[in-house]
């Protein structure tokens, strides 16, 4: 009995042991997928920017580029290969089918795969799907979609998204008009750089707005934001644009610069004017 007893537990301990190292060499083998669809990944990536560098100053079918949109095709397929999950593989790989000039291109396959890599909850893929059915569909079912698309990407903070519904609600464009929800959407977007955000959050400033409590008081995960961003609510309201006009010319965006030479301006003639007044007393 107790024989028995030994061996069955034995028995236990190597199934056990047995069933560990499978599982360890599952993930183990997942993890080198992962890794080796990234480093595809990247280099499509890589070959998609080369060609959005150059494809100013060229025609959009040029031969020239058709090299390397092959070779970012390429290795987008070679990454769904290694792992078919891979979102960021999907996304661009959409994005050659529909945007660019890319020998065998097909925009159903590109709208196919735009629309699973959002499914699977990638936020670019959200983010672009979103915009293509505000812009190209004029059905409200379509409308609806791209809201809920939108949302999806901007529950993951994504920047464009964020924007994308500060301007919803700004304008009250299929929603309640809210200007706190415009007014925090653009604070985040902002804060990740993004300059059309930068520049309406530091507009709304002038107008008057107030930044909301939301803001002020918790973040976005709901805790007290950091002493530096208290310290810059507290700022009075031309501080507070100036720094968003900051924002955005350091994201290269002219209108940024010319929002800044104009207060810069403005601050100049008033302390003109009271210098004069000084004078005059």
């Amino acid at each position: 009995m107790l024989r028995r007893l030994i061996l069955r537990q034995v028995s236990a301990a190597a199934a056990e042991s047995k069933f560990r190292i499978h599982g360890f060499d599952q993930r183990r083998g997942i993890h080198s997928r992962n890794k080796k669809a990234m480093e595809y990944v990247a280099k499509g990536w890589s070959a998609i920017k080369e060609v959005d560098r150059v494809i100013d100053y060229c025609e959009l079918n040029d031969r020239r580029l058709i090299p390397l949109l092959r070779g970012a095709k390429e290795n987008f397929e070679l990454a769904l290969e290694a792992d078919n999950l891979n979102t960021h593989a999907r996304f661009w790989l959409s994005k050659l089918h529909l945007k660019y000039h890319v020998p065998g291109a097909c925009k159903a396959i590109g709208a196919a795969l735009l629309v699973e890599a959002a499914d699977m909850g990638n936020a670019d893929a959200q983010y672009e799907l979103g915009c293509r059915l505000r812009v190209e569909n004029d059905h409200v079912q379509s409308d609806q979609q791209a809201f809920h698309y939108i949302e999806n990407a901007v529950d993951q903070l994504h920047p464009g998204a964020l924007y994308l519904l500060g301007i919803v609600y700004l304008t009250g464009d299929c929603v309640k008009q809210d200007m706190d929800s415009a007014v925090w959407c653009f604070h985040r977007a902002s804060e990740k750089g993004h300059a059309g955000a930068a520049i309406a959050y530091g507009s709304l400033l002038l107008r008057g707005v107030q930044v909301p409590e939301s803001l002020t008081r918790m973040n976005a995960v709901g805790v007290p934001p950091p002493k530096r961003c208290r310290e810059n609510m507290d700022m009075n309201p031309l501080e507070l644009a100036k720094e968003q006009f900051q924002v955005a010319a350091r994201a290269g965006c002219d209108l940024g610069l010319k929002w800044l030479q104009r207060l810069e301006q403005e601050e100049k003639l008033l302390l003109n004017q009271e210098d004069n007044e000084y004078a005059s007393a």
